[in-house]
C-alpha cells in the first residue's frame, strides 16, 4: 500500500477549502483517507495554512510522497521534506 500526502476539496462551489491528508494512492481525491494533517484556505489574503508538522514528518518517515501542490505548500511553510532520523 502506497501512501500519498495530498489535498481533498471541501467547501462550496467557487469557495474551495482544502484538507491536507495522508491517503492510499488508489483512493479517490475526496474519498477515504488515513489521517487529516492540516488545512489550506486559498480564499483569504494571505492564504491560511494550518499543519500538523509532527504527523507530516511521521508520514514522510513512513515513505509517503507529497503531491506537487502539497510539496509547494510545505516548502512555503518551511517544513523539511526529509524525515528526521530517529
Amino acid at each position: 500500500m502506497g501512501v500519498k500526502i495530498r489535498l481533498t476539496r471541501k467547501g462550496t462551489k467557487k469557495k474551495p477549502f482544502y484538507r491536507i491528508v495522508a491517503a492510499d494512492i488508489e483512493s479517490p481525491r475526496d474519498g477515504k483517507f488515513l489521517e487529516a494533517l492540516g488545512t489550506y484556505d486559498p480564499m483569504v489574503e494571505p492564504p491560511v495554512i494550518i499543519l500538523k508538522e509532527d504527523r507530516i514528518m511521521y508520514w514522510l518517515g513512513e515513505g509517503a510522497k507529497p503531491s506537487a501542490t502539497v510539496n509547494s505548500i510545505l516548502k512555503k511553510q518551511g517544513v523539511s521534506l526529509t524525515p528526521a532520523s530517529a
